[in-house]
């Protein structure tokens, strides 16, 4: 297909992945067709229609819920929708006569009260989430394709896409889906500005007002997730930028910069509620395993587990397979899964599965360029059925 200049081709990789994709999509429209609203649901509605349309009249607090210890991101997106739906209907009613105005002052009110004039707010609460979802699908299935090929490109979808606790995260207002978008578009961008240093300089300003925008945005997720991806993305830039590790700092620096004004950005300005989220403890974090025991410990994510552990033994055993490629995501997958946060609630183990998978494909991926191809092959195409058949089990009937 050509569009002007630019020649996009669509073969088979890219339909298999838009396959895959709307798979996922299926899932999570129909988990979102068979929920209830809940008062988390109302609440992330409630607060985040508050940062757009009127922070809270109390001094010191950003929002009724309070200054956003867990993060203003989710807020923002869960309440977006409902005050631009709001405020398009208001719009319509001021082009009609007043005697003959259909919305009440009621849509002004809260999400609740005004649940009989907004249209489909169970549909514009949580679509948002699903759409970072499959964004950071995609992303997943452009890295590991552009690193490993088709195959591996495909095999990381598939888990991602297969995963229940994807499509549970995916389908609910929280912190947690977003953080994982950003950590996983921070690293990897920064493993890309390290790589433009070594091209012209033309290159880099795109992917440095990229790497500066995916650290803000996951800072206003989640703090924690922040400054875990920004002290990987310190490592990786200078191990890749060789000669050029002078140009390295100035680009960190300015990417922190920017993303503190990003995040003050989110907080409309208000200094009190920013200046909370580096008083409240929302970094704190700690050593546990409880939450990757529970992940692979979980029956409907045992296929996953086998690639996990199969793709290890594989890094531990086989020298080929110890790259960069596949160093990077197991290293940062390992340091995520044992954290925990003291003081919000958050599951770094989550953050983990992007770069977990990522590993998984390109052992696999390296496996099926040996002789025993088939067997791999035959190895992929039963763990993705078998995550696949046990996702769809736990979709509500």
């Amino acid at each position: 297909m050509h569009v002007g200049k630019l020649t996009l081709r669509i073969g088979r990789p890219q339909r298999i992945a838009a396959v895959l994709l709307f798979l996922f999509l299926a899932q999570c429209l129909w988990v979102v067709h068979r929920q209830q609203l809940t008062e988390t649901d109302y609440r992330f509605a409630r607060c985040g229609r508050e940062m757009w349309e009127r922070p809270s009249p109390l001094a010191g607090y950003f929002t009724t819920c309070g200054n956003m210890q867990d993060g203003t991101f989710a807020y923002r997106v869960a309440g977006l929708p409902l005050s631009a739906e709001r405020i398009a209907l208001s719009a319509t009613d001021l082009f009609r006569k007043p005697e003959n105005r259909l919305y009440t002052a009621a849509v002004n009110g809260s999400t609740w009260e005004s649940r009989h004039q907004l249209v489909a707010i169970k549909y514009l609460l949580h679509l948002p989430f699903i759409f970072f979802a499959l964004w950071i699908a995609a992303g997943l299935w452009w890295v590991a394709r552009r690193l490993f090929g088709n195959e591996g490109g495909a095999l990381a979808l598939a888990l991602f896409c297969f995963c229940p606790q994807i499509v549970r995260y995916a389908v609910t207002p929280n912190n947690e889906i977003l953080a994982l978008w950003g950590l996983y578009g921070l690293i990897y961008t920064a493993i890309g500005v390290a790589h433009a240093l070594q091209g012209p300089r033309r290159k880099w300003r795109p992917r440095i007002i990229l790497i500066t925008v995916a650290l803000g945005l996951t800072a206003c997720a989640h703090l924690a997730a922040a400054i875990v991806g920004l002290l990987w993305s310190i490592v990786f830039l200078l191990y890749l930028a060789e000669r050029r590790r002078s140009q390295a700092i100035p680009i960190l620096i300015f990417a922190s910069l920017g993303s503190l004004v990003l995040l003050f950005l989110s907080y409309s300005l208000r200094p009190e509620p920013f200046s909370y989220i580096f008083t409240g403890g929302a970094a704190l974090i700690w050593i546990s395993l409880a939450g990757a025991a529970h992940f692979f410990t979980d029956i409907t994510n045992a296929p996953i587990t086998i690639a996990a552990v199969t793709a290890f033994l594989l890094f531990a055993g086989v020298k080929r397979s110890r790259y960069f490629g596949n160093t990077a995501p197991l290293i940062v997958a390992l340091s995520l899964l044992p954290l925990i946060t003291t003081q919000v609630t958050s599951q770094p183990w989550l953050w983990a599965i992007p770069f977990l998978l990522t590993f998984i494909a390109g052992i696999f991926a390296d496996a099926l360029e040996t002789k025993h191809r088939k067997l791999f092959l035959g190895l992929s195409g039963g763990i993705v059925l078998t995550q696949a058949l046990l996702c769809f089990a736990t979709l509500p009937h």
